[in-house]
């Protein structure tokens, strides 16, 4: 049995899509209630990462854990503890969704505070270990969905700024992967899109999937840090806008990670457009 956190995330919904179609047996775990659009056959179980012991009853008998803890390490004294529960419950095999910030942005109190003790934990557990370190999703797009519908709008800062974001599928494919196939443990994998493109060049694919145009309008730093204060803490906003405007070169490269996995290509940015058009509409 395989256990999958944040089931209901841009992730975690095609990870479990993946591997019941796959065969394999999938327990799918989120804080609220099962997708509506998941595939029959998973169980749906809910539990909350910040209370490491509701997971202990899911994970009795389980071979294998898909980790995304949504933020919640934040909150717990001691990000071992879900990894102990796991190994109590018999799990041999841990990937972790973590962040190229680890990497990139080690000062941090996010990605080098957070994410890197729970990567550590998980490293250190004695398991099977797979990491994968996105950095920008195709994804994030949906913040512009309002202002796409109601007003042909896209309002982004660093509107010149490339980064290879990355379409969560894929992510998910080679979660998949390191879930129910051998050689992967002991990786890092840093899943990127094949090219890196601007939040103009972004605005410009919805607009040609919409067959409509749509206005680029580019925030200062000052107008999108007011923006973002609305639903994130003040210190990974400002984390957030410095990988935004002045990417690492880590942060721009290009990884060969998911063809190396997956045997095929990444998926664009529009063919994640094509796929989520109607959200746009």
């Amino acid at each position: 049995m395989i256990v999958v956190t944040g089931a209901t995330g841009n992730v975690g919904r095609p990870l479990v899509q993946a591997l019941a179609a796959a065969g394999e047996h999938v327990t799918a775990v989120a804080r609220g209630s099962a997708d509506p659009a998941a595939p029959e056959g998973p169980r749906h179980r809910r539990a909350d990462l910040t209370d490491p012991e509701s997971l202990r009853p899911i994970l009795d008998g389980a071979d294998a854990l898909f980790l995304h803890d949504g933020g919640a390490s934040a909150q717990l004294l001691n990000p071992r503890d879900i990894v102990d529960v796991a190994k109590a419950g018999g799990v041999g095999r841990i990937v972790l969704l973590s962040s190229i910030g680890v990497a990139t942005r080690p000062r941090s109190a996010s990605h080098g505070g957070t994410m890197r003790a729970i990567e550590d934990a998980v490293r250190q557990s004695g398991l099977a270990w797979t990491i994968l370190r996105p950095g920008a999703f195709n994804s994030n797009a949906y913040a512009w969905v309002e202002t796409v519908r109601v007003r042909r709008t896209v309002a982004a800062p660093f509107g010149d700024v490339g980064l290879p974001t990355v379409d969560p599928a894929d992510i998910a494919e080679v979660a998949a992967a390191a879930l129910h196939r051998d050689g992967h443990a002991g990786r890092v994998y840093e899943p990127t899109g094949p090219a890196r493109t601007t939040p103009r060049q972004r605005a410009e694919a919805i607009a040609g999937a919409l067959g409509e145009p749509i206005r680029f309008v580019e925030h200062s730093r000052d107008e999108a840090r007011a923006q973002m204060l609305h639903f994130m803490p003040g210190p990974i906003v400002e984390t957030t806008l410095d990988a935004l405007g002045e990417p690492t070169p880590a942060e721009r490269r290009i990884s060969p990670d998911v063809e190396l996995v997956l045997g095929r290509a990444p998926a664009t940015f529009a063919d994640w457009v094509q796929r989520n058009i109607a959200a746009f509409r």
